[in-house]
């Protein structure tokens, strides 16, 4: 009998359809500490983004048949370890794509109207005079059509992003070396038939520099870590925006911060942080950033597609066993 250890939660629904097989599922968390002996007692590992799957943690569990992220990243799994010992990982890179992509859109068109900035300051409305104040001070906002939107990363999330935001009325180019060439059909837009638009890869240092909005939609690698360094902020069009709601640590904080503060650039979104789960009380209270605790995969729709996914994928590899 097949034993899984859910340890960052799992759809009910998932849980459900492993159950169906014969096997036992678990739902944690199991604290970090206790974990290596407790794995022990399974054969499959689930994990999210809070459990790190490091190469120790490995080695004293080489029974594990697998482990799977329930999500995209696999930058909390040893990987090289992994494969060493010959443990499978899997993930669900497509489930979570369309709640990424919203809360991408929702970021920008937090900034472009202040509503972060708003939130914070509606409830100490006590008088007119302050009423009218943050009304003249938040009367200064943007519009997202006609603007040029650069996405840096063209996988399923930025595609899905992609899509969106021409039904807004935006203009997309994109930055992705894997990804010469991308056709997108338009289906959110409702249209008969669907209309496609074709996009071909352009030179980062193009993208930057020409986008009103750049959003990252990229793993983090060591290529990819500070990728978004000082120097690459300033590439970026005086008065643009950066979306960033890929993994902390692609972007330079201290960088982003020094840009933000010049007026380079006019303000962030940040779901994502370099020290998670304890991001920088300077990000998360700076007037031209709006932030997300790591919620991009986070609704219910998502978790739903993501536990259901993973079961299939577990109940197929493991059946061929």
């Amino acid at each position: 009998m097949i034993r899984i250890l859910a340890n960052d939660g799992l759809a009910e629904d998932a849980v459900r359809m492993l159950e169906s097989q014969g096997w036992t599922v678990d739902v944690g968390p199991v604290p970090a500490e206790a974990l290596p002996e407790r794995l022990k007692d399974y054969d499959v590992l689930i994990v999210r983004s809070a459990t790190k799957v490091t190469g120790q943690l490995l080695r004293q569990n080489p029974h594990l048949k697998v482990v799977a992220r329930a999500g995209v990243g696999l930058d909390n799994i040893d990987l090289g370890t992994a494969r060493e010992l010959g443990i499978r990982v899997i993930n669900t890179p497509g489930a979570s794509a369309p709640s990424v992509a919203e809360l991408t859109l929702a970021h920008m068109m937090a900034i472009f109207r202040f509503l972060h900035l708003s939130m914070r300051e509606m409830p100490e409305v006590r008088e007119s005079s302050h009423f009218k104040a943050l009304k003249k001070k938040y009367s200064k906002g943007r519009e997202v059509s006609g603007k040029t939107l650069g996405l840096v990363g063209m996988g399923r999330i930025a595609q899905e992003v992609a899509r969106r935001a021409v039904g807004l009325g935006m203009r997309v180019r994109y930055h992705d070396p894997m990804v010469e060439k991308v056709e997108l059909a338009l289906e959110q837009l409702g249209i008969r038939p669907v209309p496609i638009i074709s996009l071909a890869s352009e030179p980062l240092e193009k993208v930057l520099a020409e986008s009103d909005v750049v959003s990252l939609h990229l793993p983090l690698t060591e290529e990819t870590r500070h990728l978004i360094d000082l120097d690459r902020l300033r590439m970026m069009k005086k008065g643009a925006y950066l979306i960033q709601c890929a993994r902390g640590g692609i972007v330079d904080e201290e960088a982003l911060l020094k840009v933000l503060d010049e007026g380079h650039l006019a303000g962030a979104g940040l779901d994502v942080f370099e020290d998670e789960p304890h991001p920088r009380p300077i990000l998360l209270a700076h007037p031209k950033i709006s932030v997300t605790p790591h919620i991009g995969a986070s609704t219910v729709e998502a978790q739903q597609r993501i536990g259901l996914d993973l079961a299939r994928q577990l109940i197929a590899l493991l059946s061929e066993a």
